[in-house]
């Protein structure tokens, strides 16, 4: 069973995806990512691979006859891809060379350029679940597409925010945001060419940094090779420096956000990121999404921004001398 049904008290779409709880658990001697599996390429570098268990189909079934005049359901259309990092079952993004790396964004990018050509589809969504902590059932190294058939609730209140400043104030809300947090600094981690990490003034989670890109620019395909090769080298010290914090695998949810498909021009207003959730709020303490964060959306962060800022400087700074390079 797949279908999408609305929620009308915050106006957004539920996917309805039954058959998800089918998913197994892999047995810890076998996965079929790895080469020889027989699913996948035996000499892959970075790898496309369809989701065996998709929320949103490009043929979907119809909905179960459940709506009525109140509610309504609509088709689960769209695309849910497994990007494939590595043939390396055991590899972290951070443990990859830059070059490898770019080759994770040019497949990111031609994967976005292919899914926007479909009308039907409004945004697409790139993203990486790393770590048990935050549902993970395959361990090999892989993030995932979605190419949703509209606009999601948390991107849709973002466009709003930032076309609403831009109409007051005639600039863009998220290089304003970047600036000011680049001209008082404590909050920066770090920053290369192209693009700066920091955790941002009203950050949600204690260790939620945003990569963000240092020009205008909406999504990938709009970046140049060098570029490219910063966004690869941003996210290498990224998530070395999230390893490093307490010398463990560290969990995260990875969200890039870029602008919607098919759906209009927001160039003026609206500006490439990444944001990071790691669920950990200290070495051996999770951070909750409770009853005010789950129920209002009222989000409580347990701790001081600009001393977690500090913590992941620091930790910037030991996973580059564990690479041989030092700021």
């Amino acid at each position: 069973m797949a279908e999408l049904r609305w929620h009308p008290l915050i106006r957004d779409w539920v996917m309805i995806a039954s058959h998800r709880q089918d998913r197994p658990q892999m047995p810890k001697d076998w996965c079929p990512f790895c080469p020889g599996s027989g699913r996948v390429p035996d000499d892959y570098e970075v790898y496309r691979y369809d989701n065996d268990f998709p929320a949103l189909m490009l043929q979907p079934p119809k909905p179960d006859d459940v709506a009525t005049d109140f509610y309504k359901t609509a088709e689960a259309y769209g695309k849910c891809e497994v990007i494939l990092f590595s043939p390396d079952h055991s590899a972290s993004l951070h443990q990859f060379s830059v070059e490898h790396i770019v080759k994770i964004v040019d497949l990111w990018t031609e994967r976005f350029a292919e899914l926007s050509k479909d009308e039907r589809i409004k945004y697409i969504f790139i993203f990486e679940n790393r770590g048990e902590m935050v549902g993970v059932t395959m361990p090999h190294p892989h993030g995932q597409i979605y190419g949703y058939p509209f606009i999601p609730k948390k991107i849709q209140l973002e466009l709003e925010s930032c076309r609403e400043h831009y109409e007051n104030n005639g600039t863009c809300l998220i290089c304003d945001m970047m600036k000011d947090e680049m001209k008082h600094g404590d909050r920066v981690i770090f920053e290369n060419e192209d693009f700066v990490v920091f955790l941002p003034f009203f950050t949600e989670y204690p260790y939620g940094v945003y990569i963000v890109s240092k020009n205008h620019k909406q999504n990938l395909t709009q970046f140049d090779g060098r570029e490219k090769t910063n966004l690869a080298r941003a996210l290498k010290e990224t998530t070395g420096m999230l390893d490093s914090l307490f010398g463990f695998p560290f969990p995260y949810m990875m969200c890039m956000h870029q602008d919607p498909v098919n759906s209009g021009d927001v160039s003026d207003y609206y500006h490439f990121h990444i944001e990071f959730f790691p669920p950990m709020r200290s070495s051996n303490k999770q951070k909750f999404n409770a009853s005010s964060e789950t129920g209002a959306w009222a989000h409580a962060n347990p701790t001081k921004p600009e001393e977690k800022a500090a913590e992941l400087r620091e930790a910037h700074r030991r996973f580059l001398g564990s690479q041989g390079t030092h700021k």
